[in-house]
């Protein structure tokens, strides 16, 4: 890729700025290798973060996401979502336990900026998708006591405690379940609160997310949206999204996913409506694809949005400049959801972070607003949730 004289005179003065600060992507996820024997995640190739590449691109910290994918709402299957949620919490901490000297757990804003002081690499577990919760409250205090310090309710579809902006058909989701947050999705939002916990309505039905902002007596975040007025669809957030989340205190993380930056051809998006069509799949949820016809859904499904055209740096930029100009620089961050569909052209993995430092610069934003967007904002954000915790409130005993 070639670059313009002074797109490198800004790559050259942001590295030591990248390399002084506090440089915080607030959404990324394991590689598949994380389930890998003895995978401490300092040198993968195969993943887009690692520790080596983070350190060389100036990338200081990140929310690490506990991710499972929804499945089935059947005991079976919660069984084994919680098996793996307790695999993938183990190779978070594997990163900070196998490299002691590297990297280490940040379970607040002041260990963040302390272990980047000493210039190890912070570690904040996230947990995405509460599916593996099953109906228990508890497990929030479990997974708190482990370190999880954001948890967003769904991912890809509908679960126990709220609708997803994406309903699963292949699993027989309708649009709406809930309408917003179920009964128990209520209670989490409190129990949240009450651990300091920061929640995150990425992902969230637009109905969820009002009636999170409705609920929470702490500001909240979105970890990884982009823009609806620029590209829309369900994932983003909307003008007047984005207006309550400011009102809210919040912050959206404006995310590094191409098909939220760069809107789908109307051929890419006619052949997904065939493609469901093909297996039956409608929003009245009356269709639901055994495990072999989902495999060959999604790999079809993947095979078709896998053609687009990446969106580059400029784009991401492009949504940055419009949430910064629609509510304020306070309120706007940067994600990237490598290994899990992020990476834009300029910035494809952890180790070309530098580049997103200086295209910011090359639009005009300060050093100062350029430490607000890159984690000053979600600090500000994450301490202000703890702020709010129930000082009365006592973790569950674990079970």
């Amino acid at each position: 890729m070639r670059h313009t004289v002074p797109f490198l005179a800004a790559l050259l003065a942001a590295t030591p700025i990248a390399a002084q600060t506090i440089v915080f992507d607030p959404h990324l996820d394991l590689p598949k290798t994380a389930a890998t024997p003895g995978w401490n995640g300092l040198n993968d190739p195969s993943s887009q973060f690692d520790l080596a590449r983070a350190q060389s691109g100036g990338l200081t910290a990140a929310a690490i996401a506990l991710f499972v994918a929804q499945g089935p709402r059947d005991p079976a299957s919660l069984a084994t979502a919680q098996r793996d949620a307790i695999a993938r919490d183990a190779a978070i901490h594997a990163i900070a336990d196998g490299n002691p000297t590297r990297a280490a757990l940040a379970r607040s804003p002041a260990d963040v900026r302390r272990i980047v002081a000493g210039h190890r690499f912070a570690v904040v577990e996230s947990l995405l998708n509460a599916w593996p919760a099953g109906d228990d409250l508890d497990a929030f205090d479990r997974w708190y006591a482990r370190g999880v310090r954001i948890v967003g309710f769904v991912h890809a579809g509908h679960n126990q405690f709220a609708d997803s902006s994406r309903p699963a058909l292949q699993l027989g989701d309708r649009t709406a379940e809930h309408g917003g947050l179920s009964p128990l999705g209520r209670q989490a939002v409190q129990r949240l609160n009450d651990l300091g916990v920061l929640i995150d309505v990425s992902q969230l039905s637009d109905a969820a997310f009002d009636q999170v902002l409705a609920l929470s007596r702490a500001p909240v975040i979105a970890s990884h949206s982009d823009v609806r007025a620029l590209v829309d669809t369900s994932r983003n957030l909307s003008d007047a999204q984005l207006d309550a989340l400011k009102a809210k205190g919040g912050v959206i993380a404006i995310n590094a996913f191409s098909a939220y930056l760069h809107a789908r051809s109307p051929q890419t998006t006619e052949a997904v409506a065939k493609l469901r069509a093909g297996y039956g799949l409608s929003e009245s949820g009356s269709t639901v694809l055994s495990p072999e016809q989902q495999a060959d859904y999604d790999r079809r499904y993947h095979e078709i949005v896998g053609a687009e055209p990446r969106a580059t740096l400029r784009e991401l930029i492009d949504a940055v400049d419009y949430a910064v100009k629609r509510i304020g620089i306070d309120h706007v961050a940067l994600s990237s959801d490598f290994n899990h569909g992020g990476g834009v052209t300029g910035w494809s993995d952890v180790g070309e972070t530098a580049n997103v430092t200086a295209a910011l610069r090359q639009r005009g934003y300060t050093p100062a607003q350029i430490d607000q967007l890159w984690g000053g904002n979600v600090l500000r954000v994450w301490q202000a949730a703890i702020d709010a915790r129930n000082p009365r409130y006592r973790l569950a005993a674990s079970g």
